[in-house]
């Protein structure tokens, strides 16, 4: 869910030489060219947009070139929100899912302070987001996890440790 650690992990795992896509980049690079503003709501309304005009998987279809191209053998793709995206992405290459888990409170701290133009200030509109998000399949996928850490009362550094573990369990 939004604000788990998901990007946290993913930044830090970057700097590490591992190669990272975030499928909102796709979004909000659609949301560039279209010279919309990029809060929240219009990101939001843009994710539904594109997935209503081009079928469930199309935020991942706005990165799949890039992800072809790339000649790293593990790919870390942070932001993937249904099932519909991780079918698109198996047509690249073996696809494993790491659920990163956070009690709504830490999430909403989090992101509160994060302040990410997307990122709702209000509980409100956390709720709204969280609620979007579960709409176009969240939590079925963290359902359908590979494997899953939690984002609770643990480090950053513990968290990538974790999950640098559960990836090199799963390439070894």
């Amino acid at each position: 869910m939004p604000g788990a650690g998901k990007s946290t992990i993913v930044s830090k795992l970057k700097e590490q030489g591992y190669e990272t896509f975030n499928l909102g980049d796709g979004v909000r690079a659609e949301a560039k060219r279209q010279n919309l503003n990029p809060t929240g709501e219009n990101l939001g309304k843009m994710m539904l947009e594109l997935r209503q005009k081009n079928g469930p998987g199309a935020v991942a279809e706005l990165l799949k070139d890039s992800i072809m191209k790339s000649t790293h053998e593990i790919i870390i793709i942070d932001g993937i929100r249904s099932i519909h995206e991780i079918n698109v992405l198996k047509e690249t290459g073996t696809v494993k899912l790491l659920a990163v888990k956070s009690l709504s409170d830490t999430r909403f701290n989090f992101l509160s302070k994060r302040r990410r133009s997307d990122d709702p200030l209000t509980r409100e509109k956390f709720e709204e987001r969280d609620n979007r998000e579960i709409g176009v399949g969240l939590e079925e996928i963290i359902q359908l996890a590979d494997e899953s850490i939690e984002n609770n009362n643990v480090t950053i550094e513990q968290m990538v440790n974790s999950a640098i573990k559960i990836f090199q369990k799963w390439t070894s």
